[in-house]
């Protein structure tokens, strides 16, 4: 059996996709927003523990805020949706902390894919 002595240990920001965040599920385009908003959400809570930067936060909540928008038109354009999601993921690339947040908008692009 495995024991992790975790004193002293400081965690400012997890990632919790689990907790709330099923991308498993989606099936349609109403769905797919309601994931898309509650990845955005993280980010809000990655900033606020400090683990994104203050620029970092405003261009990666704006790229995924024009992928929302996007996506809820009557005649969504995939391509703009795939163009904001990936601006995202090139704004947070260099982040750690954003690993899991990173890990939620690959699934979110392949369900673009299949859904628009």
């Amino acid at each position: 059996m495995a024991i992790f002595d975790q004193r002293g240990q400081q965690v400012n920001y997890q990632y919790n996709a689990a907790g709330n965040i099923n991308l498993d599920s989606v099936q349609n385009q109403v769905e797919l927003i309601d994931e898309l908003g509650k990845l955005k959400s993280e980010l809000l809570k990655a900033s606020e523990a400090q683990v994104i930067d203050e620029e970092v936060f405003t261009d990666a909540n704006y790229q995924m805020t024009k992928a929302i928008q996007q996506a809820k038109k009557p005649e969504p354009n995939q391509k703009s949706i795939m163009e904001h999601l990936n601006n995202t993921k090139s704004v947070l690339e260099s982040i750690t902390a954003a690993s899991g947040i990173l890990k939620g908008l690959n699934q979110v692009i392949k369900l673009v894919t299949s859904l628009f």
